[in-house]
């Protein structure tokens, strides 16, 4: 057989796995609480291994290797702000979150949240977090069909749309029918093969190459050959460059598809154990994308080969220095990495448009109709983001990069607030939410975005607004502080009443 003839058939293999896996969800898929997150019911391991996963997508394994290789380890300024800010969540948002999204009438989505946090009656914070939630959440969709496309395209010779069609096909397949359920057990399971692939694939080509030195030997051609200087993190740098990929770390803490991971914990203390799992697989993994844009350079320098696109490198490396089978597998991995996304993403943007906006608007469902409207809500994402992606010289990078600032700017702020500022109100968060998630968008659309990132401009808006605003409507209210205290003394306890007690005493 030849080598693309294996190459298919593991990923059809791995195709096949990842619906066994959603069946399987399907199968222990019976309300909206289980179909949007999972009954609460997660593990640490799987809370991280899927955090993980789901906020990587494409970008891992496409993205920051072909950065890397076009621009050397100026780029990794990305890597190293994410994984800070990763750490941050992890520690900071992971266990309160968890803890007040229970005490808080036992929310399951972030606009719900938000709204039964600050006793929103005009409904109209949860109703412009929904929209933000689709808007933004379609384009990071739309991301990661491209670069399924891209893959595709670049590993069997095959039509951009047709790729498409499959990583929609599939994806849809088990996210519409397994739900939370179905997104985190595939996400675990892709995230154990996008770790395994980013450790094989730079050491099996260092030892091709003939060792670090040589390695470093041919980066130095290349840096020749191109006028640049690869290894280096600051030559070339501005502040404001530095700068606006290390504030790649301010998005996570306002990343739904993310920080849902959090509240769906089986408990507060899950955190730590979660935590560590999920920095570890971080930094294996991003050193792993790193080091394979900088072999990558010295590989196509010394073979005098060609690269078309360096957002291929990882594909490119893997089909020529592994046995058609292991190929396969490895390319498995990034199709692992841009469907985990997609999958988590769905299903968030599904809870948006049927736990805060089609059902706040009066309209009382069964828990069984609940599912079915959660489904319906995933085939609407998928479509529009479908067209979106028609656009096959669309940027992953660039769509990832728009998506998290405006999920960071919009509601990063926010969440850091409510979870630990009782003065935040709802004309506050209302105010700072809007303000930064239309900055983000604006200055996402001008050349400004090229001189400094629009997360920082975003962020730092809605912080300053939010605050500003809630000090000016304050109001008392016990019922608020109560929650507060008991969400406090709930993430340290692990004792949801014992933390109720605590805090009606102390309210």
């Amino acid at each position: 057989m030849s080598d693309q003839t294996w190459q298919t058939i593991a990923i059809v293999v791995y195709l096949l796995a990842m619906l066994a896996i959603g069946y399987t969800a399907y199968r222990n898929t019976s309300d909206m609480d289980d179909y949007m997150l999972g009954g609460r019911r997660l593990k640490p391991a799987q809370a991280a291994l899927s955090a993980g996963a789901s906020d990587m997508s494409g970008w891992l394994l496409l993205g920051l290797p072909g950065a890397i290789y076009a621009s050397g380890l100026i780029e990794a300024w990305i890597a190293v702000g994410l994984t800070v800010g990763a750490w941050l969540n992890w520690k900071f948002v992971a266990p309160r979150l968890r803890a007040y999204t229970e005490v808080t009438r036992n929310s399951i989505t972030i606009p719900s949240f938000f709204e039964n946090r600050l006793r929103d009656t005009s409904r109209s914070l949860r109703v412009t977090a929904g929209i933000i939630v689709l808007v933004f959440f379609t384009f990071y969709v739309s991301s990661g069909m491209v670069a399924g496309g891209k893959f595709f395209e670049s590993s069997f010779d095959s039509n951009y749309w047709v790729g498409i069609a499959v990583v929609i096909g599939v994806t849809l397949a088990y996210t519409l029918f397994g739900g939370f359920l179905g997104a985190t057990w595939t996400d675990v399971a892709q995230g154990i093969l996008m770790v395994a692939a980013l450790i094989a694939v730079p050491i099996v080509a260092i030892v091709e190459i003939g060792g670090w030195g040589s390695v470093v030997d041919g980066i130095r051609e290349a840096d020749v050959t191109n006028g640049g200087d690869a290894l280096s993190w600051t030559k070339g740098a501005t502040v404001a460059g530095i700068v606006s990929s290390l504030a790649w770390g301010l998005g996570y803490f306002g990343q739904p598809h993310i920080i849902v991971r959090f509240m769906a914990m089986r408990k507060p203390s899950d955190a730590t154990t979660g935590r560590r799992v999920g920095i570890a697989w971080m930094i294996i993994s991003a050193t792993g994308a790193v080091m394979t844009g900088l072999v990558g350079i010295a590989y196509f320098q010394q073979t005098n080969a060609t690269l078309d696109d360096p957002e291929t490198v990882f594909l490119e490396l893997s089909q020529i220095l592994f046995h058609p089978v292991v190929a396969g597998l490895v390319l498995a991995a990034v199709l692992a990495a841009i469907m985990s996304t997609i999958s988590s993403q769905l299903i968030v943007s599904a809870s948006a448009l049927v736990e805060d906006l089609y059902m706040i608007v009066g309209k009382k469902t069964t828990a069984k109709k609940g599912v079915v409207l959660g489904r319906i809500g995933v085939l609407v994402v998928t479509v529009v983001a479908a067209l979106l992606a028609l656009d096959p010289d669309s940027s992953v990078l660039d769509l990832v990069g728009f998506a998290w600032a405006g999920f960071g700017a919009a509601f990063g702020p926010l969440i850091l607030l409510a979870l630990y500022w009782k003065g935040l109100t709802r004309w506050g968060a209302l105010a700072g939410m809007i303000s930064g998630g239309v900055t983000a968008f604006i200055w996402g659309h001008t050349e400004l975005s090229s001189t400094l990132y629009e997360i920082v401009p975003g962020f730092v808006i809605c912080l300053v607004v939010a605050w500003v605003v809630s000090l000016v409507t304050k109001q008392d209210d016990p019922q608020v502080d109560a929650e507060f205290n008991a969400a406090r003394v709930y993430a340290k306890s692990d004792d949801i009443e014992a933390a109720r007690k605590e805090a009606g005493a102390t309210a």
